[in-house]
């Protein structure tokens, strides 16, 4: 058990350890280990470098034992835990336990909630939290009548523009942080607001963290740029995505090269959740997504706690 819960129930957890990039192997294999098998499905917070660029949003810290986990908060203040270990191992007294000491555990797949006794546990889901998936080919070829738009877009941008892309990588940082201060600039955004730092930390930590993307020029000024991670195999998750807003179209071109021109297969895009901020839900919608990924949160039905 958890050294802080063996000698009482209810016992408090340790406060945890703030996360720090020495923790990243440790967490990586747990977290693999928790959802192998899921595929497509593969939830996008679930990823060390995603837990480490926000963890000051959410206060994340790693509690360690013999069943350790992540603790922080939700956006919308829920004290929650993030197993780093299977949840079909562990006893009912100890995820009784653990319950009495968070508000829910959180992040969980349906994979993992769907093996649990439904008359004990209660999983609910936001839709708020749940994931964008859509197919590659919907931004490969912009098929349709309802993708109609974002072609005619992106082939207004380049027509209008001379436009190359180049790799990621080191030599491109300094263009790509210019990109994000006037990306912050046309959002009316000051410094700190919006998701600046931890693109800032992603661009700063490239390598490290698997992340991948381009750098995309018009008329030689580079104009945007978007890194993206491979969760699982053919399964990108669109971390960060930044275009200036002079250049109408940026956004469709970005992510049509990008399933085009990355090395590996693209088979799925991966958007993250909304938020439940509007604009954030109609711009992902607009994209036609093939599923929504829900992410539940398990707590323990009255009379059980």
């Amino acid at each position: 058990m958890i050294p802080a819960m063996a000698a009482a129930a209810g016992a408090p957890l340790p406060p945890g350890l703030p996360l720090e990039l020495a923790q990243r192997a440790r967490i990586e294999t747990a977290l693999a280990a928790c959802h192998a098998g899921a595929g497509r499905e593969r939830l996008s917070d679930l990823v060390f470098s995603n837990l480490y660029l926000f963890r000051a949003a959410h206060d994340y810290r790693l509690v360690e034992g013999e069943w350790p986990l992540i603790s922080g908060r939700t956006y919308d203040g829920s004290r929650h835990a993030i197993p780093l270990f299977d949840i079909q191992q562990a006893s009912l007294p100890l995820l009784t336990q653990l319950l009495a000491q968070y508000d829910c555990l959180y992040p969980l797949s349906s994979q993992q909630v769907a093996q649990l006794d439904a008359t004990v546990f209660e999983a609910v889901a936001s839709r708020d939290d749940a994931d964008y998936l859509y197919p590659a080919d919907n931004f490969r070829f912009y098929r349709g009548t309802k993708l109609l738009k974002k072609r005619n877009l992106m082939k207004q941008f380049l027509s209008s523009h001379a436009v190359r892309s180049v790799a990621l990588e080191a030599g491109q940082l300094d263009e790509a942080r210019a990109v994000l201060a006037g990306w912050m600039a046309d959002k009316g955004k000051t410094r700190g607001e919006a998701d600046e730092q931890p693109c800032l930390e992603a661009l700063a930590h490239l390598e490290e963290f698997g992340l991948q993307g381009f750098l995309h020029y018009a008329d030689d000024e580079p104009a945007g740029f978007v890194l993206a991670q491979e969760i699982s195999s053919g399964v990108f998750v669109m971390r960060f995505a930044k275009g200036l807003a002079r250049y109408k179209g940026i956004a469709q071109y970005m992510f049509h090269h990008f399933v085009t021109a990355t090395p590996q297969t693209v088979q799925w895009l991966n958007f993250e959740q909304d938020m439940g901020l509007a604009n954030f839900r109609k711009t992902k919608l607009s994209y036609q997504p093939s599923a929504l990924i829900d992410k539940y949160r398990l707590r323990l039905r009255t009379g059980n706690a």
